[in-house]
């Protein structure tokens, strides 16, 4: 059976061919399909295009989502499940786990495969913009991967695009602007009224004072947490606390940004991330969450374990709304209050090549680090989390585009030192995760350390920073 042809695809060679097969292999395969998901904002809003394309296709579902480096729980799964399965997010790093399958499996990854990769054909098929010269890590999150399989299936779910575009986010992939494949789709659905852009600054909450009050993304050293102290700094500039960013003249938006990003510089931030202080926010969506919202209300069911919450949102549930809005709030403080540690006790243990921290909750690691290193620790070597469990210890290392112009591969170094000390890692080169068994994580850090050293990655001294321009 032949796919829709996408328009946006003409000049990646492979591109249809592979979701034309995915869409064959679908409709070839009648039953219920088991879904399993990355459980993160990406991983959420992949499944909810799909849970929604499925459903149109006349396919039944379950859901099911996945923790990163749960080979033993993938296997559990595998062996209890009979029929077909669709994996979103994850997958590229246990196709041979999936071979295994005696029933079509379906992997939409946007990660980088391991090289070699290994044959395909079977019954499983591997989805993945890397085989077409799109970089995923920066041009096409799962979710957008997921929503050309989507309309692959039936060109009327294009109306799912606000979905592909919250995974987006959640990856991180606005920031500086959406490039590559991401920006294309964005222009077309411009041109077809789905969606337009604005740029605003990165406030959430009713007031300025709540939103800068409660800004995490960028964190505001002194600011950020601590509402007495933000209201001195608005009322300094002329700003009223209890304004809102709409009511702004356009004089004072420039006042407020101005002074939000010397902040910043003061504070140590590099420029790309001082740009932080305005985003693009994606409107409208007909009887849904504007794009930032939904994604960081599906996020923040991933990250406070109730992700079937963030695909009931996309499904319309109403008290599923109320409840992520709520999740999404308890996680931001969350966050607020790890960060707040960072500043203030600032324990942090330095390598040649990285530094390290540890953060009592897993679930919070990936996300302080990342944060962590973007406005409050040294931003020329990447930032190693630790989390200790009862059995091992989890691991989420952040870099920065910066750092992997410069040669970081996280991805690489990553899993070769869980490798060494017995654990196992993967991820992108700018962000990545492991697992290794507990008591070895000193030795874990002096691998990752080494390997980054043999990748040629150097940390940067400030004074050979690019001069560049601030906002």
């Amino acid at each position: 059976m032949k796919g829709a042809a996408l328009e946006e695809l003409r000049e990646f060679p492979g591109a249809m061919e592979e979701l034309g097969a995915a869409r064959d292999l679908l409709a070839g395969t009648p039953g219920r399909w088991r879904v399993l998901y990355h459980n993160d904002g990406d991983g959420i809003a992949s499944a909810s295009v799909a849970a929604v394309a499925l459903s149109r296709w006349g396919r039944p579902w379950q859901l099911t989502p996945l923790v990163s480096l749960e080979e033993a729980r993938l296997d559990a799964l595998l062996t209890r499940t009979r029929g077909p399965v669709l994996v979103l997010d994850t997958g590229a790093s246990y196709l041979e786990r999936l071979r295994r399958h005696p029933r079509p499996v379906l992997v939409l990854d946007h990660h980088r495969p391991p090289a070699p990769e290994g044959p395909g054909g079977g019954h499983l098929l591997h989805v993945n913009p890397h085989h077409w010269g799109v970089d995923g890590m920066s041009e096409c999150s799962a979710s957008i991967l997921t929503y050309l399989f989507a309309r692959c299936l039936d060109p009327a779910n294009e109306d799912l695009v606000a979905y592909g575009f919250a995974g987006a986010v959640a990856d991180r992939m606005q920031v500086g602007g959406f490039r590559g494949l991401n920006l294309r789709l964005l222009e077309r659905a411009e041109r077809k009224g789905l969606l337009h852009r604005r740029r605003e600054p990165t406030l959430t909450g009713p007031t300025l004072g709540e939103g800068l009050a409660r800004s995490v993304d960028p964190y505001v050293a002194g600011l950020s947490g601590r509402p007495g102290p933000v209201t001195g700094f608005l009322q300094a500039l002329g700003l009223d606390p209890q304004a809102t960013v709409r009511s702004l003249s356009e004089a004072d938006r420039q006042t407020l940004v101005s002074a939000w990003v010397l902040r910043l510089l003061d504070q140590g931030a590099r420029p790309e991330f001082c740009e932080r202080v305005t985003e693009e926010h994606l409107y409208p969506l007909p009887e849904g969450e504007e794009v930032v919202t939904l994604s960081a209300f599906q996020n923040a069911c991933a990250r406070e374990g109730e992700p079937s919450r963030g695909i009931a949102l996309a499904l319309g549930d109403r008290e599923s709304r109320r409840r992520a809005e709520e999740l999404e709030r308890d996680w931001q403080g969350r966050v607020l209050r790890e960060l707040g540690r960072l500043e203030t006790e600032r324990p942090v243990e330095g390598f040649g090549s990285l530094q390290a921290i540890w953060v009592p909750d897993a679930n919070l690691a990936g996300p302080v680090a990342g944060l962590a290193l973007a406005y409050l620790l040294d931003p020329s070597r990447p930032v190693f989390a630790l989390s200790s469990e009862p059995s091992r210890t989890k691991v989420s290392a952040r870099g920065t585009p910066f750092l992997t112009d410069r040669g970081l591969d996280l991805a690489t170094a990553v899993r070769e030192a869980a490798r060494a000390v017995g654990g196992e890692g993967g991820g992108h080169r700018v962000a990545s995760g492991a697992s290794v068994p507990k008591g070895h994580e000193g030795a874990f850090l002096q691998e990752a350390d080494h390997r980054l050293f043999l990748q040629g990655f150097r940390p940067a001294p400030r004074e050979s920073w690019p001069k560049e321009s601030s906002p």
